[in-house]
């Protein structure tokens, strides 16, 4: 089996036009699972300080809307985009998509596995999983939903000066 990085993959952005993730090779990229009605959304703002504090540096940071936690984000696509406007998100909101079963994301099903999260479980738990990959492409960290994006800052230095 081949053993996968982070160009491999191509994903949709919230119009439904394919993004490969080769455009983000060489970078540091930020993937989290969102939902506009948890008790996390407001990690949105604080992502978007680490966006605006990192970019310049090579972190990107690539939100992936998901319905499959108590249906916390039943909006669309436009509906979503409207709603991260009250964060002044400026990072790209993908297309809504699953993260666990049987219609999870290829991208997402790489993530899981490549980071196991609590006693070696490959399944997303909640809404902001946060996910880091590093500069090679391969190399992935996974953060707890209730993780503040502040928190990560010593990890996401430390990735950008590698």
């Amino acid at each position: 089996m081949k053993t996968h990085i982070l160009s491999d993959f191509t994903v949709k952005n919230h119009l439904g036009e394919w993004i490969p993730l080769t455009q983000y090779a060489g970078q540091v990229v930020l993937a989290v699972n969102t939902a506009s009605a948890c008790r996390f959304t407001p990690q949105y703002a604080e992502l978007q300080q680490l966006y605006e504090r990192y970019s310049s540096r090579g972190l990107q940071i690539l939100a992936f809307p998901c319905n499959q936690f108590l249906q916390q984000e039943q909006g669309d696509n436009a509906e979503i985009q409207r709603f991260c406007e009250r964060f002044s998100v400026s990072f790209p909101i993908m297309d809504k998509i699953e993260v666990n079963g049987a219609h999870a994301d290829p991208f997402w099903q790489w993530l899981r596995h490549r980071a196991r999260g609590v006693l070696g479980s490959s399944s997303i738990k909640w809404n902001f999983t946060k996910f880091l990959i590093a500069r090679d492409g391969q190399t992935v960290q996974r953060f707890a939903p209730n993780t503040s994006p502040l928190d990560m800052v010593s990890s996401i230095e430390a990735l950008l000066k590698s």
